[in-house]
């Protein structure tokens, strides 16, 4: 009885650190700093965005973006610090579009209306960040 009781809890115990370990463990190639996240961002979308869609690996390089677009709204969304700036709320209104086209349309090459508009919102981040907003 008390040795079934102590495995029951060791089994908890050794489940509940794997499961926090496994969620510390983070693929995401954002660093926490605010900037250098931005343009890391902006350089990826960006050539995921000048991709014609003959590529093989078209529908993998679609769902990384897509990925990173969530980390990064998910990183910098509820962060006051950072929610405020100009070129936050630009960013923000770029990847709505983005992900919008992707979930509307699924793994297709961006239209050139939409990829020319997001292009000169990149552009507007890129000199906002430049300017410290």
């Amino acid at each position: 009885m008390f040795f079934q009781s102590f495995f029951s809890r060791l089994f908890a115990l050794v489940l509940v650190a794997a499961i926090a370990l496994t969620g510390c463990s983070s693929a995401s190639p954002l660093s926490g700093n605010y900037r250098e996240d931005t343009l890391t961002t902006i350089e990826n979308l960006s050539e995921t965005i000048a991709l014609s869609g003959k590529e093989e690996n078209f529908s993998e390089t679609v769902a990384s973006a897509r990925s990173l677009m969530n980390d990064y709204a998910s990183r910098y969304r509820r962060d006051s610090r950072v929610s405020g700036l100009r070129s936050f709320t630009t960013m923000q209104t770029a990847l709505n579009n983005l992900a919008g086209f992707y979930g509307t349309y699924g793994v297709r090459p961006l239209a050139s209306k939409l990829s020319k508009r997001l292009q000169q919102e990149f552009k507007e981040v890129e000199f906002t960040l430049k300017r410290g907003f």
